[in-house]
């Protein structure tokens, strides 16, 4: 069963960057597309962006620009960099192992994490 922990949240200013790190374990890392995904206070949890197995990038719009996904296979890890802030960008954000049909197609398909909470506020 694919497990995932993702950590690097916090509350952080209009402007500020985090830098979000989801560690896996239980599936071959190297050959899964990753994705994150946030859930605001009151909404359903959206996709924010994935990162295919050759390291090719496709993100929401709202964070084109600001959000760069990336992964070291070595580590089992997938980062999310996240500059520019905005308060619309607070959440919980968790990482979960996708099925990639297509750039616009992908299922995720581990058990979800705790996720790791990001509050952008002044």
């Amino acid at each position: 069963q694919v497990q995932l922990v993702e950590s690097g949240g916090g509350l952080v200013q209009p402007g500020g960057s985090l830098r979000l790190s989801c560690v896996v374990s239980g599936t071959i890392f190297s050959a899964s597309a990753m994705g994150w995904y946030r859930q605001a206070p009151g909404k359903q949890r959206e996709y924010v962006a994935h990162i295919t197995t050759t390291s090719r990038a496709i993100y929401v719009d709202s964070v084109k620009g600001r959000f760069t996904i990336s992964r070291d296979d070595a580590k089992a890890t997938v980062y999310l960099q996240m500059n520019s802030l905005k308060p619309e960008d607070t959440g919980v954000y968790y990482c979960n192992a996708l099925n990639d049909y297509s750039d616009y197609d992908v299922r995720p398909y581990g058990l979800w994490g705790q996720g790791t909470q990001v509050t952008v506020s002044s």
